[in-house]
């Protein structure tokens, strides 16, 4: 039985641009939201259509400070997943619905470990175009959506989320949906971010046509992994990125440039590490991941490369 959704308490772990982002929305739906923040900030705010307005959600820094709630929202990186176990083991109580906001192909079985056996999971995948300016600062461009496994999760969410903004797709086949978000990440997060441009530089027909063959790497790969995608995806998904404001970034891109490590493990290493085990050669993500790995390790300050044994 999920708990009533009016008046929920909900809390929203990482203050990243999705996870703000949803903090502020569900404040919107009048419920009790609490952010679970790693670095305390002096305040929230969204900026929208222009305007930017601050947000009176409750800030805490430490799981000592917060208690089990009704939803949890994780909206962490892929990559600091562990790092909110602290955060899941205070705030998940027996009837708690977990929301795994992340992008990768296997959010429950990243968030199981961290949680009870029992636990209720639900995986959810965004389509938003949102930025975190600044800590506490974020700027909504444009969509709201949350895909969701078709079921009673799916209900609530949707009933959660009445009233705030955010439009909630139930889907019969999610593993493909993951795949086709996936599609989306692997040539909007590390072109842009390699390039460091905006996704304007996409709809040129040279990066059109290299998308493309990023892509059908992918989707041999997704086919062998119990996914349905096809074609057709691939065609859905360039076209996507004529609509999309051309000055828009990617998360990949805004982790860079505020020199941030990279969540490239989870998305162009999701496809090379499936691909090695299928047996299906992936040339063109395994060189993205190579030079994706070359900037992360800069950007964590690591050497550049050591030096050769005399």
């Amino acid at each position: 039985m999920i708990s009533p959704v009016s008046g929920a308490r909900v809390a929203v772990i990482g203050g990243g641009a999705v996870g703000g982002l949803l903090a502020v929305l569900l404040h919107r739906a009048d419920h009790r939201v609490t952010l679970c923040l790693r670095t305390p900030v002096d305040r929230l705010t969204l900026r929208t259509g222009g305007e930017e307005a601050e947000v009176p959600v409750r800030l805490a820094t430490a799981p000592a400070e917060v208690g089990p709630v009704d939803w949890v929202f994780l909206t962490t990186k892929a990559q600091d997943t562990a790092g909110a176990a602290g955060w899941l083991r205070a705030l998940t109580g027996p009837g708690t619905v977990v929301a795994v906001v992340q992008n990768g192909v296997d959010h429950r079985e990243r968030v199981a470990p961290l949680l009870p056996p029992d636990a209720r999971v639900l995986p959810a995948l965004a389509y938003t175009a949102v930025e975190r300016v600044a800590p506490g600062r974020i700027v909504h461009h444009a969509a709201s959506e949350l895909h969701v496994p078709r079921g009673e999760f799916a209900r609530a969410l949707e009933e959660l989320l009445d009233g705030s903004g955010v439009t909630v797709k139930a889907v019969d086949d999610f593993r493909t949906a993951v795949w086709e978000k996936l599609f989306t990440n692997l040539v909007a997060n590390p072109l842009t971010t390699l390039l460091q441009q905006r996704l304007g530089v996409l709809t040129h027909p040279e990066m059109r046509r290299l998308g493309e063959d990023i892509l059908r790497e992918a989707l041999a790969v997704a086919r062998a992994d119990g996914a349905a995608n096809d074609e057709r995806h691939i065609r859905r998904t360039m076209n996507r990125f004529r609509h999309v404001p051309p000055t828009g970034g990617t998360s990949m891109l805004y982790d860079r440039a505020a020199g941030r490590p990279l969540e490239h493990e989870h998305i162009t290493g999701a496809v090379v590490r499936a691909g090695e085990r299928h047996g299906i050669a992936t040339p063109l993500n395994s060189m993205l991941l190579t030079l994706l790995r070359a900037v992360d390790r800069e950007l964590r300050g690591e050497p550049a490369g050591a030096q050769e044994a005399e």
